[in-house]
């Protein structure tokens, strides 16, 4: 056993912008007051693990990721069991903090492990650090989980080029980005490319989601820009919805899906933009409108671009937090930094799920300032007041009204 005091920091879940920026802000404050620091690769798989695949953090490694996009510490969506846990890593390297960096998953699993050192009665610290670009950690109003700026940064420029795109060819495109769960980074992009159409879960509030409302919610848009004489535009719509879809409406696509550990449908392995234009494109043709539309994924490509200026600061925050919050005494929390840059806990113990034990995700507000703002002013779609013009296009336009469609009259 080392008679110098370490730390252990270890990435689960996806790459998210911000992941080596955090790395090196824990890293570097840490080295600093005399502490041993240990990157663990592939998160918890090797946490428990009888050896352990890591590498000992210097200054000049930290200091060479801090703006660099991935993870230095190779990432893994291992969820370890309960009776997997035990304490020989941490009291055989004399750690005396667990960093993880990760989402909700991620975050669930520190929580189960703090409850586990508790009962042990193993003095050691955990403090988790929240990384996704969904932004769907339950943090207090306004507060975003790092790599979602940048990636929706990233996705707007890319979201831009797409609409120009729409705009010189006088077509349409179906796009689709990443949100397991909730719609932020899709709402974020598409109201930054002023979209005439947004559709994430949340705006099923009072109905249920299925694919047959979701293609007529894009061809409201599609014929009240018609009828404005605008023959193009961009509708994007969140890969979340298909975790609220039915399995019949699922089997309806006719794509054979692949589940991951944690019985999530493995989105990554199809393309959902190719998916929603399809039926877009049957009902197009069905109504015999004339439009072509193409689509466009927003995946991968976000995820491990460089942190953009908003994250290498808020990470840095978070990063230096970790350290603010271990000499606290912080432990079994989330860290996090408001928009003065003051840093304080989320106990995560106060963040569960009572009959889960899991980390419920953070939705979009959907009645919030922002989203009213935007669903009822910025988009276009079919209102009672367009059945008329809409009839040279539609035999039945109320079937394709957006607030009949979603049920929010």
């Amino acid at each position: 056993m080392s008679n110098t005091p370490a730390i252990v920091i270890l990435c689960g879940g996806g790459p998210a912008p911000g992941i080596n920026t955090v790395i090196s802000a824990v890293s570097k404050a840490f080295l600093k007051s005399g502490y041993r620091v240990i990157g663990l690769h592939e998160g918890y798989r090797n946490l428990f693990a009888a050896a352990q695949k890591t590498i000992d953090i210097d200054f000049d490694f930290a200091d060479t990721i801090f703006n660099v996009g991935g993870s230095a510490l190779k990432m893994s969506r291992y969820k370890p069991k309960n009776e997997e846990f035990r304490p020989d890593f941490f009291v055989n390297n004399n750690i005396k903090l667990l960093v993880t960096i990760g989402g909700d998953d991620t975050a669930s699993t520190a929580n189960r492990i703090s409850k586990y050192l508790s009962e042990k009665n193993v003095p050691i610290q955990n403090l988790h650090v929240p990384k996704t670009i969904d932004n769907d950690l339950p943090l207090p109003e306004g507060i975003s989980t790092f790599g979602y700026q940048s990636a929706k940064e990233e996705g707007v420029d890319i979201g831009n080029a797409v609409y120009e795109d729409a705009r010189t060819s006088a077509q349409w495109f179906v796009m689709s980005a990443m949100g397991r769960s909730a719609g932020h980074l899709t709402f974020g992009i598409g109201s930054g490319c002023h979209y005439p159409m947004i559709v994430i879960p949340e705006m099923f509030n009072r109905t249920s989601i299925s694919l047959d409302k979701i293609v007529r919610l894009v061809v409201s848009s599609i014929v009240k820009r018609k009828i404005m004489d605008i023959p193009y535009g961009v509708a994007i719509v969140s890969e979340g919805v298909f975790h609220t879809l039915s399995s019949d409406d699922i089997k309806s696509t006719g794509i054979e899906f692949t589940y991951d550990e944690h019985d999530h449908p493995e989105l990554g392995t199809v393309s959902k933009a190719h998916i929603f234009n399809l039926l877009v494109q049957k009902r197009l043709s069905l109504l015999g409108l004339g439009v072509k539309s193409r689509p466009v994924e927003l995946g991968y490509e976000l995820r491990c671009v460089p942190p953009k200026a908003f994250d290498l600061m808020y990470c840095q925050l978070l990063g230096i937090g970790v350290k603010i919050l271990f000499d606290r005494g912080a432990t079994g929390s989330m860290v996090t930094a408001d928009v003065n840059g003051n840093i304080a806990a989320l106990n995560l113990k106060d963040m569960e799920d009572p009959s889960t034990g899991k980390i419920e995700p953070r939705l979009v507000n959907i009645n919030g300032g922002k989203a009213r703002t935007i669903y009822e002013h910025a988009l276009h779609y079919l209102t009672p007041n367009d059945y008329a013009a809409a009839k040279a296009y539609l035999s039945d336009p109320e079937h394709y009204d957006f607030k009949k469609i979603l049920e929010w009259n």
